[in-house]
């Protein structure tokens, strides 16, 4: 008998369905998965309004004096009790007066506390967090808008012992439909948080919104001040001692699209280079055995990472057998799709059928992912943060 051996075709054959399967899974499948047994072994969460638990606001900013006045205002205008909520502001190496402008708010549930150094939010997560007055943390941005309903929403899911930590949802408000860039962020996002809210009605969702999500002080564990992703190493941390972290669409933030392909990249490029970060630093995440949400992880973060060489795989692979007329067709939609891309990006100014829009947006993420890696391998991609520059708006 003769031992088989494979051919260049074969390799080429497993390395094309081998990539098409993954990216399908990632895509398409695990949503699915999740989404089904969400709907089939739902983990109800024992949430009640009512419950009133005090509660310290924590905001990292930077040179954020022409905004804070608005955002204090916006937080000490929820429907909570007066009495049970406090603010907390880092101004974490402020230039332009911005502690100052805290002060000027003349309430005394509002305190200001200054870092003469610019050190990034983690370094002011573990100085604030700690020493917040307040049993439930709730950790935001500057630049997003609260719902009056935000904060009993996001707390009423703390009712349930259970539960350690809470995302909100973050709506994209204004003209996201009018370009490229905002279309595609409106899509991907809408997308996104479908996955989170099953995750989270499943078990638990993998990471928080960054510009709202609340947690137990208790369960507060101080993250090395250069961590990127704080909204996904803080809530890991918390399932890990056994805690469950759920996504609630009742506490809504408003933000703004990206105004420009590049503003979404720069943003994109950022988080993913966290997740390598991530992945990286804190080997545990990859264990079933260490990391409770490990399934999730792996598959909706994880996988994510692998998506530019799974695409390339399957493009080199499929050309390889273009010799044969069924991958002669997968080929084509091959080359299709990304030439759809490639007329998205220059449409990118105008609004995109969804024959254009998905491609290029899967594109652009992609593109990102491999920024994200390059940053992080060379170290590049600072813990602080660069506010984009916006158009001028009429």
């Amino acid at each position: 008998m003769q031992s088989a051996q494979f051919t260049a075709g074969d390799l080429a054959a497993l390395a094309f369905w081998a990539s098409a399967g993954l990216l399908a899974y990632t895509f398409v499948l695990y949503p699915a998965l999740i989404t089904f047994l969400a709907s089939r072994r739902p983990r109800n969460t024992r949430s009640d309004r009512s419950f009133e638990p005090a509660v310290t606001v924590v905001i990292a900013a930077h040179n954020e004096s022409g905004r804070i006045a608005a955002k204090i205002a916006n937080v000490l205008e929820l429907d909570y009790p007066p009495g049970q909520i406090d603010v907390v502001i880092g101004s974490d190496g402020s230039t332009d007066g911005t502690a100052a402008k805290v002060r000027e708010s003349g309430d005394a549930r509002v305190r200001v506390v200054e870092f003469e150094q610019r050190s990034g939010k983690p370094a002011v997560l573990n100085a604030l967090v700690p020493a917040a007055t307040g049993q439930i943390v709730l950790l935001a941005d500057v630049r997003q808008r609260f719902d009056r309903q935000l904060l009993r929403a996001i707390v009423a899911p703390f009712a349930d012992p259970a539960v350690g930590a809470v995302s909100g949802e973050l709506m994209l408000t204004g003209d996201e439909e009018t370009t490229a860039a905002g279309q595609g962020t409106g899509a991907y996002w809408r997308y996104e948080k479908l996955i989170r809210s099953a995750e989270s009605r499943f078990h638990s969702t993998v990471g928080a919104t960054g510009a709202v999500y609340a947690i137990r002080k208790e369960l507060f564990e101080t993250i090395p001040d250069d961590t990127l992703l704080d909204d996904v190493l803080i809530p890991l941390n918390i399932a890990r001692r056994g805690y469950r972290v759920v996504f609630e669409s009742g506490a809504r933030a408003y933000d703004r699209p990206a105004d420009s392909t590049s503003e979404e990249f720069t943003r994109k490029v950022r988080t993913i280079a966290g997740n390598f970060q991530l992945f990286a630093r804190h080997r545990w995440t990859l264990g079933p055995a260490s990391n409770p949400l490990w399934w999730q992880s792996i598959s909706h973060k994880v996988m994510r990472l692998l998506t530019p060489a799974l695409q390339v795989i399957a493009l080199g692979s499929n050309a390889v057998l273009g010799a044969n007329a069924f991958y002669r067709a997968t080929l084509m939609v091959q080359v299709v799709f990304y030439a759809a891309a490639a007329t998205g990006f220059l449409l990118r100014r105008r609004r995109l059928a969804p024959f254009l829009s998905v491609p290029y947006t899967f594109c652009v993420l992609s593109a990102a992912t491999v920024g994200g890696f390059i940053r992080f391998v060379t170290g590049k991609q600072p813990v602080t943060w660069t506010k984009a520059v916006s158009r001028a708006r009429g």
